[in-house]
């Protein structure tokens, strides 16, 4: 590393807040001396910046100190702004006012030498403001007792809550490692050892919850052990986001002619029978505004079951095929590819708009009447199951792939879909999305919208948990038949589902019951779900195949005979499924093994935290959390993810992604790159 020896012998630091942020390196400079005078005549400005000249009496303790409040961000090796490194009695800090880093030379308790470090950082000033802008939301309010949490500079702790602190009290924690004003309310973590962090309120921002697939390493406070962990991690996270960048330089350079709106769109909104939510008018503007441009979309709707999230697609869906383009609906079972077409069907065809399911339901014949009429574009929108990726699909002019659930697709399905994005506006759905789509969301690399406001009168939904019971299932199957109500009851093993029905035939013997799973055929399988559609049946036992596609506004109990083997994310779909009307919804999930296992137990506990309607998001947190976020490219369920928590590993892969795209973009336009992204654009458009 080069030094050049400068004769600045004063400089100023200013530090990360908002109303700073903003300002350009020249109006520091400009305004360098009102920002001194303000240091001096007024208190407030003693948080938002530090002075220091060559030759003045300075504590090295109180610098770090300063730094940590301002906002830095403690690192081995200093490479971009906002941060700063400690060794011995030097300190470099790269300041956000200033191009170049600076070393302070301590001597004593005095500043011996200041100097510019030969050094610019990795990624521009301004990237890095959108950087910093992007951060991760603060969870402070929500943080518990017990949990890890992530301090940026000094690692993982456990959260022992809040506290204030006396500075002049004797009895003051000797492992205390953080500055301390009398008054002031503190987060306190605790380390190995017995070492304490106590945190201002005003620094919440350097904490994160720490989410990972195991029990994390805690160490003592001090060291470099944590600088070298998140060095290590931003490393390997910079290769990642090297491959990641071959996928969105394929994107960029893809182009299609703008979908424009029609004065039709307005008379379609209006058939809507319901009224929009806030979230949902939210989302379709942000669809649409993706719409209006050149570049493909490729956007993630995350929102709980019926809270909207079909609806927003078929208003995207009718801007593309308004435009001559077809549109296809991918769905991953043919119970929901059966209730999207009935509802689409409905709200197309009043305006001349062509539709059609392809699934395992047509016969043969059918199904290459379709193929056929989809080839030559005389259908305008498809909606299907895997069925419509098979390799004897082709469309006249695809524009826009609606995926419903795409977690629930395997992968084969999966490449089609990921070649399909290079080129194609594709517009995800999803109720809790998987921790590998969860993570791109938090990382900043898929536009996500959420609809997060329920339907008007919709009420959250009573979670009972707790081991079998006969009388308790009785009672609350003659409750909601009293009230003219259907019932799910959730039995997951084709095997013993006849006994099951024999159980609740004994039990409720008036009622009418009928059973589904995975093994009838496809005619019989729809032929129960109309007759439970038309109130011909009062208890539908079934599989987890009701956990996609059933919209039934009279089912409003749900009985699970064994939750103890459901995934977190499964167990609040399939909850989702009950309460879509007005009435008041029941969940009951029992066990039946004498002990859960643990993961069975934290899984059951997240779901009765989750009780609220609108909870699907933080169900994906807690699931990823409980499940390891694991490799974005990969199945591993470890590494740097666990090392340093993921809402950290996010915001490294979220700069990383940044810091390639701006390289790129920069220094080699025409590169190689972009070249091949190009190329392979141009084979997946043929």
């Amino acid at each position: 590393m080069g030094e050049n020896k400068t004769v600045k012998l004063e400089i100023l630091i200013i530090g990360i807040t908002p109303e700073i942020l903003g300002k350009p390196v020249l109006w520091y400079a400009q305004n360098a001396a009102r920002i001194k005078e303000a240091l001096r005549m007024d208190p407030s400005w003693k948080n938002k910046a530090v002075a220091l000249s060559e030759g003045n009496k300075a504590v090295l303790a109180e610098l770090l100190r300063q730094l940590d409040e301002l906002g830095y961000e403690k690192v081995l090796d200093v490479t971009r702004y906002g941060e700063f490194a400690h060794r011995g009695g030097i300190v470099d800090v790269f300041p956000i006012n200033l191009d170049k880093p600076i070393r302070i030379e301590f001597a004593g308790n005095y500043i011996e030498d200041i100097r510019e470090i030969e050094r610019v950082s990795d990624i521009a000033r301004s990237d890095w403001e959108k950087i910093t802008g992007r951060a991760l939301e603060s969870t402070a309010a929500d943080f518990k007792e017990g949990e890890y949490l992530v301090h940026l500079d000094h690692g993982i702790g456990r959260y022992a809550g809040k506290t204030s602190l006396n500075i002049g009290n004797p009895s003051t924690d000797s492992g205390l490692r953080s500055s301390m004003s009398s008054g002031q309310e503190y987060f306190v973590i605790e380390y190995a050892k017995g070492d304490r962090l106590f945190v201002p309120i005003n620094l919440s921002r350097k904490l994160s919850r720490y989410l990972g697939f195991k029990e994390p390493a805690i160490a003592r406070l001090g060291g470099t052990l944590w600088l070298k962990t998140k060095r290590k991690a931003r490393e390997d996270v910079l290769a990642l986001a090297k491959e990641l960048f071959d996928l969105y330089a394929a994107k960029e350079v893809s182009q299609r002619p703008s979908y424009h709106p029609e004065e039709v769109e307005k008379d379609f909104a209006a058939n809507f029978q319901h009224e929009e939510t806030p979230d949902q008018l939210r989302t379709v503007k942000e669809i649409m505004d993706d719409l209006s441009k050149t570049k493909p979309m490729d956007r993630l709707v995350c929102g709980d079951v019926g809270f909207g999230k079909t609806e927003v697609a078929l208003r995207a869906i009718f801007r593309v095929v308004l435009n001559s383009k077809q549109a296809a609906l991918l769905a991953p079972t043919t119970i929901l590819a059966d209730q999207h077409f009935h509802s689409a069907k409905e709200r197309f065809e009043k305006f001349g708009l062509k539709i059609a399911l392809l699934t395992r339901l047509q016969s043969k014949s059918e199904q290459k009447k379709i193929i056929k009429s989809l080839a030559v574009g005389k259908i305008d929108v498809v909606i299907g199951t895997h069925r419509i990726l098979s390799r004897d699909v082709s469309f006249g002019d695809l524009g826009l792939l609606v995926i419903d659930e795409e977690q629930r697709f395997g992968v084969k399905a999966k490449e089609a879909l990921r070649i399909a994005r290079t080129h194609l506006d594709v517009l995800s759905l999803s109720a809790t999305p998987i921790p590998r789509t969860f993570y791109f969301a938090l990382a900043g690399l898929r536009p996500i919208s959420r609809i997060q406001t329920p339907p008007p009168g919709r009420q959250s939904i009573h979670t009972t948990i707790g081991p079998w019971n006969k009388e308790v299932v009785k009672k609350a199957i003659e409750e909601e038949m009293a009230r003219k109500g259907q019932l799910y009851f959730l039995h997951n093993r084709i095997l013993t589902i006849r006994q099951t029905y024999t159980e609740l035939k004994s039990l409720v013997p008036k009622a009418k019951i009928a059973a589904i799973h995975g093994r009838i055929g496809e005619d019989a399988l729809i032929q129960t779900m109309n007759d439970m559609r038309t109130g011909k049946i009062d208890i539908l036992i079934a599989t987890t195949i009701i956990e996609n596609g059933l919209d039934l506004a009279r089912v409003n109990t749900l009985i699970v005979d064994d939750a103890s083997k459901l995934g977190l994310a499964q167990a609040y779909q399939l909850r989702g499924r009950i309460g879509r009307g007005h009435q008041k919804a029941h969940a009951y999930f029992f066990w039946r093994k004498k002990k859960l296992s643990n993961l069975a137990s934290m899984r059951l506990e997240a779901l009765k935290e989750a009780e609220e309607i609108g909870s699907g998001w933080s169900i994906a947190e807690r699931d990823m959390e409980i499940r390891g976020a694991g490799n974005i490219l990969g199945k591993e369920q470890s590494g740097n993810v666990n090392r340093v928590g993921l809402n950290l590993y996010c915001q490294m892969l979220a700069e990383a992604v940044e810091q390639i795209k701006h390289d790129t973009i920069s220094n080699s336009p025409a590169g190689e790159l972009i070249s091949n992204a190009r190329s392979n654009t141009k084979n997946h458009n043929k």
